[in-house]
């Protein structure tokens, strides 16, 4: 457990602001708040970009606050909120540097990204264990569920343990057996106690402090809480650091946020190659069932390649009615010759409703083997809506999220100038996103979009120009509006033609650019699946030579 303590980030601090300054200046979606609203003050700094708080609306339900970088051995104490996309990649939702170490600034700090986040409480939060922390979470968060980084508690048990390590080869698989493979409470305790009896560390300070709050890690005691993870054993990857391999030991002030774009555009990146793969291609299917068939037009590529597996494991994993009473009944599913390891399955056939004793859809939000066993045996053909999360399928982004957020838009005319222009670009980002998929769909969004712009251009024409005159963000900076709209009511018609046309002309070359650069990502793309299946036949013509 951590003791409050301050840090500085000498004169690179000067070097932060400016970028923060800078980049809510270009875009009044930016959010950044410092603690105690005085730059001078040695506070702890937050932003958000409008990418970050746009993807927290569509995957806000588990996020994790990744405090790696705030220890001794890294030079810059970032820290960093973020979360899982739709293709189970992460996706950010904030940054901060945490240069005061104190419960009060940890509840700032929270408070404030909340506040960014238009107020929305996940469903679950992943931090370090840190006394500090669990505090201020227990305070901002009240209703979420609260659960400490599972391999930060491996690796500090190896760093405390080391004589146990070194002497007992042994040890690290059985502990990280009992943690991650255990399924159920007494299974984990029954393992728990054999381990520190069979190792003689029954008296060991470190291992009796963690199992003092297994409830708060220990996979076995957290799967009633959704946390997006698609493997119940997990390997660090799911939950892992967006900025890994970005920012380390070495990293300064001054580099930090060139490396922070980085970050961001190399994750973006990574979504769009998922995104194409998800729309352009079609997995191959396992089964005659329909319900794979549903799922692989449903799902993005990853989360059907882990539904695909479950429904296959179906085959081997029987389902066995052991009570019945009407519409509800109980089935024992288990593996062939593993009849010690089922599960209790229950079944409401009026309302197709299905619980399972792994819960693994609560976990992870994908229905468990054991479900689809018991829907094979009763005939259920299709998913039913009730087990599938909009967040795991392709059309996660889709809806307005403006409408679901309408009535909190507040009165005030400077907060209200800011929700139009963050709901507008929001809409916007979705409509670029949805019409750069085909030239066919290209051409009908210009289109419209061209429309759009005329009957915007005609109602200002008309005199309904801007009537706020300042954006405002967070840590007490004001922005004004842009020249252009502050004045438009006072240009001419003339004046007003004039910078139509310029803009659209503008607007114009740009789409072309975008357009170019869309042909030559699809050219990159085509010849990464090209190169991709002339592997393939390599490598399938190599097995056949093995066999052979």
């Amino acid at each position: 457990m951590s003791a409050g303590r301050q840090r500085t980030l000498g004169g690179g601090g000067q070097h932060i602001l400016d970028y923060l300054k800078r980049m809510q200046a270009e875009n009044p979606a930016f959010y950044y708040a410092i603690q105690g609203d005085n730059e001078n003050a040695g506070g702890n700094i937050f932003w958000a970009d409008a990418a970050a708080r746009i993807n927290y609306t569509y995957f806000g339900d588990t996020v994790m606050f990744d405090t790696t970088y705030r220890t001794n051995r890294y030079r810059v104490p970032f820290a960093s909120f973020t979360g899982l996309n739709h293709h189970g990649q992460p996706v950010l939702f904030g940054c901060a540097l945490i240069l005061n170490e104190s419960e009060s600034s940890f509840a700032w700090l929270f408070q404030t990204w909340l506040h960014a986040m238009s107020g929305r409480h996940p469903i679950s939060i992943t931090t370090d264990p840190d006394q500090l922390i669990q505090v201020a979470v227990s305070q901002v968060f009240p209703g979420t569920r609260l659960r400490f980084n599972k391999w930060g508690i491996f690796s500090e048990t190896q760093k405390k343990l080391t004589h146990i390590y070194e002497s007992h080869p042994t040890f690290e698989a059985e502990f990280k057996k009992c943690i991650n493979e255990t399924e159920t409470v007494d299974e984990f305790e029954t393992f728990w106690a054999s381990l520190l009896e069979r190792y003689v560390v029954l008296d060991n300070e470190w291992l009796q402090s963690i199992y003092n709050v297994r409830q708060q890690w220990v996979p076995v005691y957290m799967r009633n809480t959704f946390f997006g993870e698609l493997s119940m054993v997990g390997v660090n990857g799911d939950l892992s650091s967006f900025f890994e391999g970005h920012v380390n030991a070495s990293t300064t002030v001054q580099m930090l946020i060139k490396q922070y774009e980085k970050a961001i555009a190399n994750w973006h990146e990574k979504e769009l190659k998922a995104d194409y793969d998800t729309s352009n291609t079609m997995p191959v299917l396992r089964t005659p069932s329909p319900m794979e068939k549903q799922a692989a037009n449903l799902y993005t590529r990853r989360i059907f390649m882990k539904f695909q597996e479950e429904l296959v494991e179906t085959l081997a994993n029987p389902a066995t009615k052991i009570e019945d009473l009407g519409t509800l009944s109980t089935y024992r599913v288990a593996k062939f010759g593993e009849v010690h390891k089922a599960h209790s399955v229950s079944f409401n056939s009026s309302e197709v409703k299905a619980s399972c004793s792994c819960q693994m859809f609560d976990y992870s939000g994908i229905i468990c083997r054991h479900i689809l066993a018991v829907f094979r045996a009763k005939n259920v053909l299709t998913l039913p809506p009730q087990y599938v999360l909009k967040r795991w399928t392709r059309n996660a982004k889709s809806g307005a999220v403006v409408e679901e957020h309408a009535s909190e838009m507040p009165n005030n005319s400077q907060d209200s100038l800011t929700v139009r222009y963050n709901n507008l670009r929001q809409e916007a980002i979705k409509y670029v996103e949805e019409g750069a998929k085909s030239i066919h769909i290209y051409h009908v969004a210009m289109d419209a979009l061209q429309e759009a712009t005329k009957k915007v251009a005609a109602l200002k024409n008309q005199g309904f120009g801007t009537q706020d005159g300042t954006l405002m963000n967070g840590g007490n900076s004001e922005i004004n509006a842009p020249e252009n709209i502050q004045t438009a009511s006072y240009q001419s018609a003339d004046e007003k033609e004039k910078k139509i046309h310029e803009l659209t002309a503008e607007l114009e070359s740009i789409n072309q650019r975008c357009e170019v650069y869309r042909s030559n990502l699809l050219a990159v793309l085509r010849d990464m699946e090209e190169e991709k299946l002339k592997l393939s036949v390599k490598v399938q013509s190599a097995r056949l030579s093995l066999k052979e």
